[in-house]
């Protein structure tokens, strides 16, 4: 069972156990899925539907910072549970240390030695870390390490 599957069928679960929460966040993802088939013309793989999850935990993150700062606790808390509904479907993520130790090997294996080697660490940790670590945890760690 592909992943798009899994998230149709936890849509039905949700509508037969009348839990709204859940429904309506899966529906935006089908939503989403479907908006890009049509524009892109193309079949989404596993892959793509991470990528499509992904982007719509980093816009709930967003907005959830930017309602905490603006004190709507109301429209932060939806937020929350929207990220909390779509975290299953990812790849679990790497830990601290996992990220260190594999952009440690990224980094000998290109050669970098100081901060002005960044993009050719960043564009091969990108490929290989796609998924299991966010970039903005990636880019952090290789400016910590680089320096």
């Amino acid at each position: 069972m592909t992943l798009r599957e899994t998230i149709n069928q936890d849509v039905k679960n949700a509508m037969k156990a009348k839990d709204t929460k859940t429904r309506d966040a899966l529906r935006l993802l089908t939503s989403a899925f479907k908006q890009i088939e049509v524009d892109e013309r193309k079949e989404l793989n596993d892959d793509d539907v991470i990528k499509i999850i992904q982007t719509q935990v980093k816009r709930r993150n967003d907005s959830a910072s930017q309602y905490k700062d603006a004190g709507r606790d109301d429209l932060l808390q939806i937020e929350l549970d929207e990220i909390a509904i779509y975290t299953p479907y990812l790849p679990a993520q790497l830990s601290d240390d996992e990220l260190e130790s594999a952009l440690k090997d990224i980094i000998s294996k290109v050669g970098a030695s100081t901060i002005k080697d960044i993009g050719k660490v960043m564009g091969m940790a990108s490929k290989e870390l796609a998924g299991k670590a966010d970039g903005k945890r990636i880019n952090e760690c290789v400016k910590s390490l680089l320096n």
